[in-house]
């Protein structure tokens, strides 16, 4: 019965560990499914308020249009900074110091761009004209400071992206090298052959000039009566078949 209990204890256990793991699963699975949207809806936001800032640059007049210029000026530059920097912290992390800058720079541009939101509905033309420069004068240090800083993260990216494409080229010539040492290797080899087969003797020169006759080349053989020792005989006999006849019988 003691067994039995304990088992029940642990399916229970068991249970409730694999129910909480679900609902801790869930709620993370929410949360960034929440970070996504909410992260979707700020871009589709930022995406309007910047179509709609182009579209009163050229359909206002006057300083309305000015404060959309300043407004869309400072935006643009903060965006493109912000794509370049995250765009390049994944292979250089030295940029995520660059993108901390940027985040609190884009701090002081947004309570700037609320000024601005102001100023745009201000009835009072007079007044628009006596602040509307000391804002425009703040966005362009923030712009210029955004500008900056992508301009800096660029040379850095191209600089780095040149000093790799020089390694590696190095790196392609000496494989190129090591892939063409083999003319080095056949012609060494050549070379030892050519002047071994100069140096051997030729099969149809005997050494030291004197020619050898072959046993069945036919020169340099005894003949049949050489070794049958009828050679004198012979000669001697053919000698006097060719002296003239002195007419005896």
């Amino acid at each position: 019965m003691d067994v039995f209990g304990v088992l029940i204890g642990l399916v229970l256990l068991f249970g409730i560990t694999v129910l909480v793991l679900a609902v801790v699963g869930t709620v993370k699975a929410a949360k960034a499914v929440a970070r996504k949207v909410e992260k979707h809806e700020a871009n589709a936001r930022r995406a309007v308020e910047t179509a709609t800032l182009k579209a009163k640059t050229f359909t206002k007049v006057g300083p309305p249009a000015q404060i959309a210029s300043v407004r869309l000026k400072l935006r643009t530059s903060l965006d493109g900074t912000r794509q370049v920097l995250e765009g390049g912290v994944e292979q250089d992390g030295q940029l995520g110091e660059a993108l901390a800058l940027l985040a609190r720079l884009d701090a002081h541009a947004a309570e700037l761009d609320g000024e601005l939101r102001v100023l745009e509905r201000e009835p009072d033309t007079g007044r628009i004209a006596a602040k509307l420069p000391e804002l425009r004068e703040r966005a362009e240090r923030i712009t210029h400071a955004a500008e900056t800083m992508r301009w800096a993260a660029q040379d850095r990216m191209h600089r780095f992206a040149e000093d790799e494409l020089s390694r590696l080229s190095q790196e392609c010539e000496s494989e190129a090298g090591a892939l063409r040492h083999w003319d080095a290797d056949s012609a060494a080899a050549s070379s030892p052959s050519s002047s071994a087969t100069s140096s051997s003797p030729s099969p149809s020169s005997p050494a030291g000039g004197a020619a050898r006759a072959g046993l069945t080349d036919g020169k340099g053989r005894p003949s049949a009566e050489d070794l049958l020792g009828l050679a004198d005989p012979l000669a001697k006999l053919a000698e006097r078949l060719r002296k003239p006849s002195t007419g005896r019988p």
